[in-house]
C-alpha cells in the first residue's frame, strides 16, 4: 500500500509549487488583459467585465456589465471552466461569433494554461 501512497503524496506536494508558478506566470501574461479587464473582488468593470470569480460562472453574467447581443444569445450555454476558458482564450470569435471582444487570442497553449491558473486564484 505504501508503495502507491508515497508517490501520490509526492506528486501532490510537488504540484502545489507548480500551480503557484503557473498562477505567477499567468499574472504576468494577464498584463495584456488589464487594459480591458479588472480581476479584483468588487473592482469596477472596464471595457470588459471584471473577471474575479469567473471560473465556475456562466458566461455573460458578470454583474453590471453590458454584454453584446452575441454573448447574451450564446453565453448562457457556457460555464467558464478550464476547457471553455482555454477555447475562449485561444480565439474568442470562434467560441462566440459576433462577440464584441476585440482580441485575437493567445496562440500559446502554455500561456493560456497560466492565465487560467491565475483566473482560478488571482495571486497578489
Amino acid at each position: 500500500m505504501l508503495k502507491f501512497v508515497a508517490p501520490l503524496a509526492a506528486a501532490l506536494v510537488l504540484a502545489a509549487p507548480a500551480q503557484a508558478q503557473d498562477a505567477a506566470a499567468g499574472k504576468r501574461a494577464f498584463l495584456k488583459c488589464v487594459a480591458c479587464h479588472s480581476i479584483a473582488k468588487g473592482a469596477p468593470n472596464k471595457i470588459g467585465p471584471n473577471l474575479f470569480g469567473v471560473v465556475g460562472r456562466k458566461a455573460g453574467t458578470a454583474p453590471g456589465f453590458r454584454y453584446s447581443a452575441a454573448m447574451k444569445a450564446k453565453g448562457a450555454a457556457i460555464v467558464w471552466n478550464p476547457a471553455t476558458l482555454d477555447k475562449w482564450l485561444a480565439r474568442p470569435s470562434a467560441v462566440i461569433p459576433g462577440t464584441s471582444m476585440a482580441f485575437g487570442g493567445v496562440p500559446n497553449a502554455a500561456e493560456r494554461a497560466s492565465i487560467i491558473a491565475y483566473l482560478k486564484k488571482p495571486v497578489p
